[in-house]
């Protein structure tokens, strides 16, 4: 047998034992606090059709899905993100519902690609779905719901850190840049490179105010202070309606009682085009990447036949698992095992006992004397 056989390909890996054991744990621990908000759980399939993830819809980019067909010749892939697939399953079975509806989800996620800096391209992920509700209250539900999930798992070092795309489209409209400009800028700023932003305004020819402005949005973070410096780089009514928006939401968060964890960054712009409003990432301690990443989506619904605005979330477990591991939050070690020896004499009196350990909850192993 080749040893090739033993590994596993590049990007994913075996989970077993204790690490499996915590694992499991992080995700019942996420799932309870967010069923105990009134979010029920949904499944969608692992693969889809291809034009469910199409760069229309603004998702991931056709080059890091994995694509395969159908004996019909139909493209389909492995599900890069939950997001268009939770949408598109709104739009199929709750196309007439009126009344907000809470979808929870986990599973695993497939993404395509080189570009890992150590990430795995298979990863578990658990989130939450709001559709038919674009107020602000279900804006802080969500981050509430985040900050209380990772609580629950015994994390407390953590932040989450709220942006507000349309104060960045605002601006964007008010110097008159055209789309493929904008979601240039917005890729280069997202991915933290001012160098390649500043270029392109040079290079579009972006007068000032708007070339200063839109740079300086990257560095706009920080409290709930750091709004009042937002407030003054901008004078169109789109921009500031997005202030007035993140403002408000700050204060139904001090309701929650969960304030201490939230900070503002109006520079942060996610690579997925279907983000309207606020999109929020939480960072914490003993990992490299956002744990989790959100925000609203009004207008992804309609690409699939429901017009309904739509907030929500991810959290990738593996992660969350690596931070708890670093944190030193108690894990669970798992029962100890009842062990029972037998022979072929004793052993239905041995298997009796067996299964009355097991109808207590002891786990039980029964092992044959050599």
């Amino acid at each position: 047998m080749s040893k090739r056989l033993l590994h596993t390909p590049e990007g994913v890996r075996d989970i077993y034992g204790k690490e499996y054991t915590g694992k499991l744990y992080v995700e019942s621990k996420l799932h309870d606090v967010i069923t105990g908000y009134g979010y029920e759980d949904i499944q969608t399939p692992t693969f889809e059709y291809f034009d469910v993830f199409s760069r229309e819809i603004g998702t991931t980019p056709s080059k890091e899905l994995y694509k395969f067909f159908d004996k019909e010749g139909n493209t389909l892939v492995l599900r890069p993100d939950f997001t268009p697939s939770i949408a598109r399953c709104a739009a199929k079975y709750f196309m007439e519902a009126k009344e907000p509806i809470r979808f929870c989800y986990l599973g695993n996620t497939f993404t395509n690609t080189s570009n890992l800096q150590g990430k795995l391209k298979e990863v578990t992920q658990i989130g939450a779905e709001l559709v038919g509700d674009d107020s602000v209250q279900a804006d802080a539900e969500m981050i509430s719901l985040v900050i209380e999930a990772l609580k629950n798992t015994g994390l407390t070092r953590f932040q989450i850190s709220v942006g507000q795309v349309e104060y960045f489209k605002g601006i964007c409209q008010e110097a008159g840049l055209d789309t493929e400009t904008e979601e240039q800028l917005r890729e280069y700023i997202s991915g933290k490179n001012y160098f390649a932003a500043e270029e392109l305004l040079q290079q579009r020819e972006v007068p000032e105010p708007y070339h200063s402005t839109l740079l300086k949005a990257a560095d706009l973070f920080g409290s709930i202070d750091s709004l009042k410096a937002a407030r003054e780089s901008v004078h169109n009514s789109r921009s500031l309606a997005a202030i007035r928006r993140l403002e408000s939401i700050y204060e139904i968060l001090k309701l929650y009682g969960v304030e201490e964890y939230v900070s503002f960054d109006l520079g942060m712009l996610s690579k997925y085009h279907y983000y309207t409003g606020i999109i929020f990432k939480a960072f914490t301690y003993g990992v490299g990447a956002p744990i989790v990443k959100g925000g609203r989506y009004d207008t992804l619904l309609k690409q699939f036949g429901k017009d309904a605005p739509a907030i929500g979330f991810a959290m990738v477990t593996d992660d969350v698992l690596e931070a708890v591991q670093y944190q030193k939050a108690p894990l669970p070690q798992g029962m100890e095992k009842k062990v029972l020896n037998y022979t072929e004499e004793n052993y239905a009196e041995k298997l009796r006992e067996a299964k009355e350990s097991r109808r207590q909850g002891i786990p039980t192993l029964l092992i044959r004397k050599a």
